[in-house]
């Protein structure tokens, strides 16, 4: 899984697949169309599920950073996974009468093709949204405009073209639904699988917090022995410039909960496991082993249900403001007062 080549890619042939065997069951569209070599490509979106009326949105993100291709594997395979079950399952079937699933399985296609983290103007699309941070940022990984040829380059003034059409797309459904939760799929950092959440380019706590305590209350009462996730807010780790998901928070006006979270892999603890994967540049990101590889992709199943079931149950709809605040004041205590006293 670890190698490409130019003319075929793994993710792009399985999201062409998917579309081409089952696209009676979804609505589907570009986002963006790019060219690389000659070839076009596109940031493409699949939905599932309610149209007609406003209702909660559950998207899955993934492929941001080309060379992180686990991520989007991830994502596709839950994608195949619903789409299989569809025609049989009447849980499924209710539930998306209720509920608008979307995907984004491959935001930097142009990455994925290079096997690059960057797209093709070598820019790394969560270090361009625009917004700064006013603290301190870790040198070079809090994103830089030095030069295109270092990592984590944030490009020029403006949005690139996949940046844009993720951020159009987030608040197209925001303006469709009662409330989104985002679970966007990276891997690279540490031993541990961590879903971190905004924000990343200040210390101050997320306005939505609250949610997402009362998320994980009942992640953690449902799935005891999960045993997987390390849940906190990015800044706890490093903070950056020109965050996507930051940059969505900071513009949001509605008034509708939103919830971005992030899934970051660690995949340190498969290199550990197989340390040749540090001779080759994907191996530091991705899962090379068939076995492991397998139990990557099905690992992550529990809690991308969890998030449709949360949202088929109204969960964030359902919390007053009285009770919001309350969860905020514990969200609060529970991740920064914390911090603060480590």
């Amino acid at each position: 899984m670890g190698q490409f080549s130019f003319e075929h890619c793994f993710e792009i042939d399985t999201l062409k697949r998917l579309i081409a065997q089952h696209q009676h069951l979804f609505r589907h569209q570009s986002l963006a169309d790019l060219y690389y070599r000659g070839e076009k490509l596109s940031v493409t979106a699949i939905e599932l599920g309610q149209q007609q009326q406003s209702c909660p949105t559950v998207l899955f993100v993934g492929g941001v950073h080309g060379v992180e291709r686990i991520g989007a594997q991830v994502v596709l395979a839950f994608l195949s996974s619903l789409l299989n079950r569809l025609p049989w399952d009447t849980h499924l079937q209710q539930l998306l009468q209720q509920v608008r699933l979307a995907f984004v399985p491959v935001v930097n296609p142009v990455g994925f093709l290079r096997g690059s983290r960057g797209n093709g103007n070598h820019v790394d699309l969560m270090r361009n949204a625009p917004i700064d941070s006013s603290e301190d940022v870790t040198f070079l990984v809090g994103g830089q405009r030095i030069s295109s040829k270092l990592p984590w380059y944030r490009g020029k003034a403006g949005m690139e073209l996949e940046t844009e059409a993720l951020v159009n797309y987030v608040k197209q459904l925001q303006h469709q639904s009662t409330s989104v939760i985002a679970l966007d799929a990276h891997s690279g950092f540490g031993l541990l699988d961590h879903v971190w959440f905004p924000h990343a380019h200040t210390r101050q706590p997320f306005e939505g917090i609250g949610y997402i305590y009362r998320l994980m209350q009942l992640f953690e009462s449902g799935y005891p022995h999960h045993g997987y996730y390390r849940l906190a807010p990015q800044s706890h780790f490093y903070r950056t410039h020109g965050d996507i998901w930051d940059f969505l928070v900071a513009s949001n006006t509605s008034n509708k909960p939103f919830i971005p979270l992030t899934l970051e892999m660690g995949s340190w603890a498969w290199v550990r496991k197989n340390p040749r994967q540090l001779f080759n540049f994907p191996g530091y990101f991705n899962p090379q082993q068939s076995h492991r590889h397998q139990r990557i992709l099905r690992r992550h199943v529990v809690l991308m249900q969890f998030l449709i079931d949360a949202a088929y149950a109204h969960i964030v709809e359902q919390i007053k403001p009285a009770q919001l605040k309350q969860l905020n004041h514990q969200a609060t205590r529970f991740w920064h007062k914390k911090s603060q006293r480590g």
